[in-house]
């Protein structure tokens, strides 16, 4: 009976549905048997039964059919009517003859053989002393032949007759047997399908009664088990036996009732630590909040002066604009008086060019009053030749002699202020060119300046930028901060109600009752269907919230984190906040053993 227990239920239902479909198996074998057997009896009544009896009946209907033909052709002896009645008298002895071998052929038994024996020599006696001879009498029309031959016919026809009322009796016996045969194997099958099926019913009824309660007590033990979990109690011990599947749900549930009350356990040393850290969290917060307050106070005073900074870049800004402009201005002033002494340096090189060929055209006026002066000379001393006639020539040599001095005087005068005018000239082409490639330096030093002016205004424009970011990122810490300062009172309105909720949570697990120790269930727990065979089974404890589960949660759920004070007695300095991204939050140390966690919800997600 234990290795029945030992089998799971699917094992179990397998063995009686088994035995049950091999009770049937068998009770329709011996059912199909005694089916095959009257079947077989069935045809051996009709093969050596029923066939050799119309053989027999056949013979005897044409026995009696040829003494009527007999009768016939001696009380109608028309020709006609004799012909006819021989051929049919002629067919009918071929036909007897015939129909007697068939049944010679037949399975016959050694009584059958024998009645056949005795007919045979009885019907040859029938044909050849009467028939053949009635014949031959009607054909020759001898009256006293005729009736000679059918007396013949008369006197042998009774022992024929009986012969085959014989045979055909034995017969009739033999079907007879096979008829009782096949009644005895109908009441034999009968009863061994009545047998199976009262056999089936039992075994049915007391394997439905075994597998119901063997599946039904463990059940009701563990609904047993499970009202008393649903009652708190936890301190029932669970006995199992066997390592089926209810089994296995009973093993189950003492293993569950083990891990709830260690979780109940866990659950109200946790619920002493929640209390605990609920106060600490309250005195973390409320140093928080102080500290929270002056840094957003601080925030606020260094947001007014990034303001005043902001005011004070976009007025250099401003100004740099405008000093910009006017460099651009100067610029430009730069750039046109460059051309204008570039028009002048041009102007004094045609006026030095005009000199040099008015010096040249002097020289030639000077050369000219030369010659002329030695003409004059040349006319006077011919006039003094010419005596009297010569002397008006001479007056006016003379004249044109001291005009050619004169001329040659101013000639060389002009000439030295034209070469002194030349020579300054040049000196001031010198100068203007000079003067152009200054003001030429002038105006790139003018447009470095401008350049420089524009790249201070884009400067103070970044700086601008710059400046008012960092404001914004100030007015933001300044805003994260006073939110920061909203969830710290959160924090400790949630520290409290953490503290509410532990104690209700001690009254909560109080209804549960626990064991002073040791296992709730006993058994064999090597099943190969057991919970443990397939997975570990583990208590589920609960993880232990930490002073900071609180605010960790809130912080996460507005985007700021602020570290939390690692001791009560002990103020902590805040973490500095990122304006780009939340700090990580990171738990303050506790003096409870139990590990840290940086979840909120998640924590009683087993429980």
């Amino acid at each position: 009976m234990d290795f029945f227990l030992n089998l799971r239920i699917r094992a179990r239902l397998a063995w009686a549905f088994g035995l049950m479909l091999v009770l049937l198996l068998l009770t329709a074998g011996a059912g199909l048997l005694g089916q095959a057997r009257i079947h077989e009896g069935l045809e051996e009544v009709f093969r050596e039964n029923t066939e050799p009896l119309a053989d027999l009946a056949e013979i005897t209907r044409l026995t009696q059919r040829n003494r009527v033909l007999v009768m016939d052709m001696m009380l109608n002896n028309e020709p006609s009517n004799l012909e006819k009645r021989k051929k049919e008298l002629e067919e009918n002895i071929g036909k007897v003859d015939g129909l007697i071998k068939a049944y010679a052929a037949r399975p016959l038994d050694a009584t059958e053989k024998k009645l056949l024996d005795e007919f045979l020599p009885a019907r040859k006696a029938y044909v050849q002393e009467g028939l053949i001879p009635a014949r031959q009498a009607i054909d020759s029309g001898d009256e006293a032949a005729i009736k000679s031959a059918y007396g013949s016919i008369s006197k042998l026809a009774p022992a024929v007759d009986k012969s085959i009322r014989t045979m055909v009796e034995q017969q009739l016996a033999g079907a007879k047997t096979h008829y009782d045969e096949a009644t005895a194997t109908r009441f034999r099958i009968r009863n061994w399908v009545i047998g199976g099926a009262v056999l089936a019913l039992g075994l049915g009824l007391f394997l439905a009664n075994w597998i119901g309660q063997s599946i039904a007590k463990p059940l009701s033990r563990a609904m047993r088990v499970a009202e008393q979990v649903a009652a708190g109690d936890l301190r029932e011990a669970v006995d199992v036996r066997g390592h089926d599947e209810a089994a296995a749900v009973l093993r189950a549930l003492g293993q569950m009732n083990d891990n709830l009350a260690s979780i109940v356990s866990q659950v109200r040393q946790s619920s002493d630590s929640i209390a605990t850290g609920s106060s600490e969290i309250a005195t973390g917060n409320a140093d928080l909040s102080q500290r929270t307050e002056q840094q957003a106070s601080n925030l606020q005073e260094t947001a007014a002066s990034m303001e005043e900074m902001s005011a004070t870049v976009n007025q250099n800004a401003d100004i740099a604009r405008t000093a910009t402009q006017l460099a651009h201005s100067a610029s430009g002033v730069a750039a046109k008086g460059g051309e204008v002494v570039g028009r002048v340096v041009e102007t004094m090189t045609d006026i030095q060019t005009s000199s040099r060929k008015i010096v040249d055209i002097i020289g030639t006026i000077d050369g000219i009053a030369f010659q002329t002066n030695i003409l004059a000379l040349n006319a006077a001393v011919e006039a003094a030749r010419a005596g009297e006639q010569g002397r008006g020539f001479a007056v006016v040599a003379g004249e044109v002699r001291v005009l050619a001095q004169r001329s040659a005087e101013a000639a060389k005068e002009i000439k030295n202020l034209i070469s002194q005018s030349v020579e300054k000239v040049d000196s001031g082409t010198q100068l203007v060119a000079e003067a152009g490639s200054t003001m030429g330096e002038i105006v790139a030093q003018v447009r470095r300046v401008a350049d420089m002016i524009g790249e201070i205004d884009a400067a103070s424009g970044e700086q601008a930028k710059g400046i008012s970011q960092v404001s914004e990122a100030v007015n933001q810490l300044d805003q994260v901060t006073q939110q920061n300062a909203a969830l710290v009172e959160e924090s400790a309105a949630a520290a409290e109600s953490l503290k509410h909720q532990a104690g209700k949570l001690a009254e909560v697990v109080s209804v549960f009752k626990l064991r002073e120790g040791g296992s709730s269930y006993s058994g064999s727990s090597s099943s190969f269907y057991s919970p443990s065979s397939k997975s570990t089974a583990k208590p589920m404890v609960p993880k232990t919230t930490t002073a900071t589960a609180a605010s960790t949660a809130h912080s996460v759920k507005s985007g700021t984190v602020a570290k939390p004070a690692p001791s009560p007695a002990k103020p902590a300095t805040p973490a500095p906040i990122a304006s780009a991204k939340p700090a990580a939050p990171k738990p303050a140390p506790r003096p409870a053993p139990a590990p840290t966690s940086g979840g909120g919800d998640d924590e009683w997600e087993t429980f």
